[in-house]
């Protein structure tokens, strides 16, 4: 039985988009292929309205977790925990041989900007990464308030992990100063895995500039002047996942971002009004994310057997991640899922539960 997916990522890929990829193969020296490269990063460009350097890596994004740190960071460096995702974004910058500074948050509460604005006070850092949407917790950090701090110090960079939110949520990465911000595609831009979307500014380059041991697969600089001069990539991308890009970033075109944004955040009131009716929310109020929802098992019920239960009938929902399996349940509401589809969901939910007000 197929199984819709309403969990964190991957998310649903649409008919159209999921058969773009047997296109007929070409070489990623081709000319074929630089055209289609380009027209891929000037949509990008126009839908996450930017004028920055825009990158695709073929890697999920812990890869360029990495990279970011690899290309940015020369010592020091500021990190915000508040669930197992920005925990892991720590661990891989001290994989990386950097001095990470770590302030542990409760999970399920929000990072805000007194927060950030005392510790850089405090010291001298190259970088400070952001997780912008937790989806661990579904906790979404106030990213906007977050830049306009760092803004305040001038040699420490903005390094932002959007994997659930880019595309899901409006970002100025432009006006508010974002200096690297990366998604998967897995997510909210509803394509299945194995693409990156990177977004890295001219700060930023510069700084790649002074920092030596960058690596190669994710060096920027190199990806960048392989764009610039060949309107390719340094190494072999996945072809077939270009073409369904192609195809669905034409499909975001024409619902127009906007009309995106409101269709995430329609779902996420949808998802959030039905749980505090009959359970509750984890992510701290004020800072809930409208791409994914952690729910508090208030009931007491077995979230694996519902999960089970769920899939006899074509639906999937996530446990609790991590240390909260079974604590809570995670209903995601990203990409080109519709407002109908969540509710088609709920209501399977409330006659397996015998859900009653």
């Amino acid at each position: 039985m197929r199984k819709k997916l309403f969990i964190p990522g991957p998310t649903e890929v649409r008919e159209e988009v999921r058969l773009a990829q047997s296109q007929p193969m070409i070489g990623h020296r081709m000319a074929e292929f630089s055209v289609l490269y380009e027209r891929i990063i000037e949509r990008l460009k126009r839908l996450l309205n930017t004028h920055q350097n825009v990158m695709v890596f073929t890697s999920s994004a812990t890869g360029v977790m990495e990279g970011a740190i690899r290309n940015t960071v020369r010592e020091n460096l500021l990190s915000f925990t508040m669930g197992a995702f920005s925990e892991r974004w720590a661990k891989i910058a001290k994989s990386c041989g950097k001095k990470v500074d770590v302030v542990e948050l409760e999970w399920g509460k929000a990072v805000k900007p007194e927060m950030l604005s005392e510790h850089l006070s405090k010291k001298r850092y190259d970088a400070v990464l952001i997780t912008h949407n937790e989806t661990s917790t579904g906790v979404m950090n106030p990213l906007k308030e977050l830049a306009g701090v760092v803004k305040d110090f001038p040699d420490t960079l903005l390094l932002v992990d959007a994997v659930s939110s880019l595309t899901g949520v409006p970002i100025d990465i432009d006006g508010w100063g974002i200096d690297v911000i990366f998604a998967s595609v897995q997510k909210c831009f509803a394509l299945p895995p194995g693409l990156t979307v990177a977004v890295v500014s001219d700060r930023a380059m510069e700084r790649s500039k002074e920092v030596p041991d960058r690596g190669y697969y994710f060096d920027f600089l190199t990806t960048k002047r392989y764009f610039d001069e060949r309107r390719q990539t340094p190494a072999t991308p996945a072809i077939s996942l270009l073409y369904a890009m192609d195809i669905q970033l034409d499909r975001m075109e024409k619902e127009g971002m906007e009309n995106r944004y409101r269709r995430h955040l329609e779902m996420a009131r949808i998802v959030q009004n039905w749980a505090e009716r009959y359970f509750g929310l984890f992510a701290e109020e004020g800072y809930r994310s409208p791409t994914v929802t952690a729910i508090k098992n208030t009931r007491g019920i077995k979230v694996s057997e519902l999960i089970d239960e769920l899939g006899k009938r074509g639906y999937v929902i996530s446990n609790g991640y991590g240390k909260l399996k079974e604590i809570t349940f995670r209903i995601g509401h990203m990409g080109d899922i519709t407002p109908k589809e969540i509710d088609e969901l709920l209501r399977e939910i409330e006659d397996i539960l015998g859900l009653e007000i």
